[in-house]
């Protein structure tokens, strides 16, 4: 698995289509191709923690958001996002860290309503100093199941952005200057019961130990910590936005109205109409349908 970037003096941009991914050294083609795509503001970065390095007390670990959108319809894909938010903004949201930023009506995405969740959309990605959002489609979901397809969407978007967060920092000779493990130290954030399981061979070879990565689930998660309600707000936007494309294909399902969970209308639309290339067939109302078919 490779990254391809462009580098600008700023910004490091992500766009890039995972087609196979090795796991428990096997190499597995994927039946459909993953869409990764995000930002690094490496400037930014940088000179957050070149500034916090000469004040002991203040370089506390990145700490980097995961949630996920889209488990349990039966249509599309489940979408993954990693938010890195400015250290002063990463706290528990009851601390009030958002106060008086551009971020400040930010909490779970699913407490927002559509309109709020739009709005802080561009302005996550905006201000934070580093996104990534994963999109892994119904084949992928049908060749390792859901659960495999969410925990693989994580492990690509903390892969992804601790690779270049580790490229940068190394290229910027900051470790020569100050203390590597602190200066490298990342929390991963994951809004749910369980980690995914990283590639900390590769992240090790990159100069990010596995003693620098301390990942921790959280139960809802993305209503107790900015960095996950950030990256839920990312993952169901980002999703929203394919669902609405999907809807303007096939205005028959009205995909717009359900998003492609199991609704009546949903459910009677697939009867009426059958099942989309873009349905979850290891579903099982999706399955049975398929099953009737003649």
């Amino acid at each position: 698995m490779s990254f391809e970037t462009q580098i600008f003096p700023i910004d490091i941009f992500i766009d890039t289509s995972i087609k196979s991914i090795e796991i428990k050294g096997q190499c597995i083609t994927l039946a459909a191709a993953i869409q990764l795509t995000g930002q690094l503001k490496l400037s930014a970065l940088l000179a957050e923690r070149q500034s916090a390095a000469g004040q002991t007390t203040s370089l506390k670990p990145l700490q980097l958001g995961i949630d996920e959108a889209g488990r349990g319809p039966l249509l599309g894909s489940v979408n993954v996002a990693a938010a890195l938010l400015p250290n002063n903004w990463s706290d528990l949201i009851d601390n009030q860290p958002l106060l008086n930023t551009p971020l400040s009506i930010l909490t779970d995405s699913k407490k927002l309503s559509e309109k709020k969740r739009d709005i802080l959309y561009p302005l996550i990605q905006q201000h934070a100093l580093g996104f990534l959002i994963a999109e892994i489609p119904a084949a992928v979901i049908d060749q390792i199941n859901i659960l495999q397809a969410t925990m693989l969407g994580m492990r690509l978007c903390i892969e992804g952005l601790l690779e270049q967060i580790a490229k940068g920092i190394i290229a910027s000779k900051l470790i020569e200057t100050t203390n590597k493990a602190k200066l490298l130290a990342v929390e991963v954030l994951v809004d749910g019961n369980r980690c995914p399981e990283l590639d900390y061979m590769k992240l090790s070879n990159l100069g990010l130990p596995q003693s620098a990565i301390d990942c921790q689930a959280w139960v809802k998660g993305d209503a107790r910590h900015t960095s996950m309600a950030a990256a839920s707000v990312l993952a169901k936007v980002s999703r929203d936005q394919t669902m609405y494309a999907l809807d303007t294909k096939h205005p028959q399902y009205a995909i717009a109205k359900h998003k492609g969970y199991p609704t009546k209308v949903h459910l009677q639309a697939i009867d009426t109409h059958g099942v989309l290339a873009e349905h979850r067939r290891s579903f099982a109302p999706v399955a049975k349908k398929l099953d009737e078919s003649p």
